[in-house]
């Protein structure tokens, strides 16, 4: 399989070496991806026959006379690296065994109105969407604070969090009857009156386990923050409010004017901006403490810096995004989805591990080229189960390629994650994507038609002159008509980037549009990387461990079950190199070279620089977690944000590992070793067991760590 990358001359082995793959990633591929019928009875007979069922299905989009051609194209890109999202690979080509199964990955909700129909029908919508495959995004900030007055019903409402977690339960039921995990993110205003409670949410056992949750965080708040200014909490004020005299919206103390995500029902003035009541004042910092304590502990919230995302976002003139998908790199309007695929870096390196490695640009631009086509065909048979999700990926066509493999990469490079050498593969990788991205988008726009926003007539405002007052300077004025391709390849601030590297190309896409209007984004990629990409290391990350184990829900099992890894570049490395190297060895015969980093071997701030230089040429965002270790100090933690805020990022996520409050999918071996769980027995008396110590409880056996977190988070026996 992916160790084919590595068929190259080398005096001291043979060219030949071994594509098996280690067991964990062939469990993952047959119990998630390959095909089967009712019965259970494999139809995919090998990960090839994935490849070929999933080939297939794509160039059946094209015209009859092509599709043998294009079938062959999408086989070899399959075979030399290109891996679409598992949605792609699980449900493509399999319409007859799995009819009601969608190819997308992620959406994001319409808005939730601040009303109970408004709630139920979102929660029914996202019902149908998770029982599709989907993931979902949402803002929950668009509802009224707890204790607020509902006029309708007589009595005052519990809330948004409330209102969570009937979502909460409805995904995990959703996901239960599926056999697929949900996947849910749940966003959340920096301004709301609720913010505290949302920032705490998880600190109760076993609630809202089926959401991600980041807070939307804004230019100005973190600039209140800097200057340790007060912050208004508030939310916006209804037009029942104002008709009952309930409010004096002339009281400047009280009232907060602002930008809202609708403005139906509410006070308006003539700039479009929300009449809001100011329930309190916090001191900005002290509510940024808030979120960096939750943080440090429990990994939760994220931050989103939204004025960023919309600042940077290619449909700046249409969108104004509130949401993401779970995972974070696709942020999207509401109805909003987009489909993902990653290249496995690993196949491109030759001459691994010596001081000849190098990496092959042309292959990779190649594989970049026809994957494109390959992900801009799955538009045509999405699979989505709502019209307004339809309509969204049909009329902008976005996806999202992207990278995994890069930690793995640059080891076999001999390069450090992190270092000054990686930054800049890093940014040249990326800008390779993009570009040959943006190339193929103008080819595939002349053979096909552009995506048809690019054709749509755009009234400009006075809202958009004021976002980009390069288009005054050009003559455009309020009441001017531009079609979407002027707007989006000429006026996006990516897209001008782009043009200072090769203008001809923007120009031609000003002029005739793209085939899409979003091309990449950076996927986590957790299990195609552990299957399909025989545990490369998962997308912009460098390698967890080169031994570890991973926490994987075994349908019929009461508890996780413990699966252990190596890495790609380890396997990789014992195959070409010595085959006694092991990781955290004494003895030199077996050590590794300095150039195996791992999550722990890199600093906070290289973290960040490796996500900046990417972010540079993703269009979309990138989903990356900075992992630190448990005993980092808390005023360096926080100062991690400050710099990903500084560095331009559209948001941070960060990872310590905290048994008190979870384990996390991934676990080394020493963190479990010197964790003590604490069982109290029926009869009183306490049983400590450190967390890699086997137990036999319930008639299975479990790992004290798995066993402890099942019970406490209340998912024991329920998958």
């Amino acid at each position: 399989m992916s160790i084919e990358a590595l068929k190259v001359a080398n005096p001291l082995r043979p060219a030949e070496v071994s594509s098996t793959l280690q067991p964990a990633s062939e469990d993952i591929w047959d119990r998630k991806y390959r095909l089967k019928d009712k019965a259970g009875n494999p139809i995919d007979e090998t990960i090839d026959g994935t490849y070929r069922r999933v080939a297939r299905a794509l160039a059946e989009v094209e015209r009859e006379e092509l599709r043998e051609h294009w079938y062959e194209r999408f086989v070899w890109a399959l075979r030399n690296g290109a891996i679409p999202a598992g949605r792609i690979i699980s449900n493509a080509g399999a319409l007859e065994h799995k009819p009601a199964t969608s190819t997308i990955n992620c959406t994001v909700s319409g808005t939730i109105e601040d009303s109970m129909l408004g709630i139920l029908e979102k929660n029914l919508e996202a019902g149908l969407t998770l029982k599709a495959g989907c993931g979902i995004g949402y803002e929950f900030s668009t509802l009224r604070p707890r204790g607020a007055y509902v006029s309708g019903a007589g009595a005052y409402t519990s809330g948004p969090l409330s209102f969570m977690d009937i979502f909460d339960k409805m995904c995990f039921t959703v996901s239960s009857a599926g056999g697929r995990r949900g996947a849910q993110m749940g966003t959340f205003d920096i301004s709301h009156p609720d913010v505290v409670d949302f920032i705490r949410a998880k600190r109760e056992n076993g609630r809202l386990r089926q959401f991600n949750l980041s807070l939307l965080v804004t230019e100005e708040f973190m600039h209140a923050v800097a200057q340790d200014e007060e912050w208004p909490l508030s939310f916006p004020i209804s037009a029942r409010e104002l008709e009952t005299g309930d409010v004096d919206i002339g009281n400047d103390e009280d009232i907060l004017w602002r930008h809202f995500p609708q403005t139906r029902g509410y006070v308006c003035d003539a700039e479009g901006r929300v009449a809001c009541r100011i329930y309190r004042r916090v001191k900005a910092r002290k509510l940024w403490n808030v979120i960096m304590i939750s943080t440090y502990d429990f990994a939760e919230p994220g931050f989103i810096l939204i004025d960023k995302v919309n600042e940077l976002n290619n449909n700046w003139f249409c969108e104004n995004i509130r949401a993401t998908n779970p995972c974070g790199e696709q942020p999207l309007p509401p109805y909003g989805s987009c489909l993902l695929g990653s290249i496995n870096l690993t196949r491109f390196v030759q001459s691994p591990f010596r001081e000849e490695a190098r990496f092959d640009w042309a292959s990779f631009r190649e594989v970049v080229a026809v994957f494109t086509r390959m992900l801009d065909n799955v538009v045509e048979m999405s699979g989505l189960p709502l019209e307004q999700q339809r309509h969204e990926i049909e009329h902008k066509r976005r996806h999202g390629l992207g990278f995994l493999g890069l930690g793995s990469t640059l080891a076999m490079l001999r390069l450090k994650y992190g270092a000054a050498e990686a930054v800049e593969f890093t940014e040249r990788v990326s800008r390779e994507l993009a570009l040959t991205g943006w190339r193929t988008g103008l080819e595939l726009a002349r053979e096909k038609g552009p995506a048809p926003i690019m054709d749509e007539m755009f009234t400009v405002t006075p809202e958009m002159l004021a976002k980009r007052p390069e288009m005054l300077r050009d003559g455009h004025r309020p009441g001017d008509r531009l079609p979407g391709r002027v707007l989006h390849a000429k006026y996006s601030r990516y897209m001008q980037r782009v043009a200072e590297v090769e203008p001809e190309l923007v120009e031609a896409l000003a002029g005739e549009g793209c085939r899409f209007t979003h091309h990449s984004s950076i996927a986590p990629t957790g299990t195609i990387s552990l299957s399909l990409a025989n545990n490369a290391s998962n997308g912009i990350e460098p390698s967890f461990a080169h031994q570890y184990s991973r926490n994987v829900i075994r349908e019929g099992k009461k508890s996780k079950e413990k699966v252990d890894v190596f890495s790609y570049e380890l396997l990789a490395y014992r195959e070409l190199v010595n085959p006694r190297a092991t990781p955290y060895s004494t003895d030199p015969a077996e050590q590794l070279p300095d150039y195996f980093q791992t999550s722990e071997d890199v600093t906070p701030r290289q973290h960040v620089d490796i996500q900046a230089a990417a972010q540079k040429w993703i269009d979309s965002s990138i989903s990356k977690t900075i992992n630190v270790p448990t005993d980092i100090p808390f005023d360096d933690f926080k100062d991690v944000y400050f710099y990903a805020y500084q560095s331009g990022l559209k948001g941070c996520t960060t990872f310590r590992f905290n048994p008190e409050a979870f384990q996390g999918v991934l676990v080394k071996e020493k963190d479990l070793e010197k964790t003590i769980y604490q069982f109290k027995l029926e009869d009183g008396t306490t049983v400590e067991l450190k967390g890699n110590e086997e137990v036999e409880y319930d008639g299975e056996m479990h790992t004290a760590a798995n066993l402890f977190e099942a019970m406490k988070e209340g998912y024991y026996g329920k998958f």
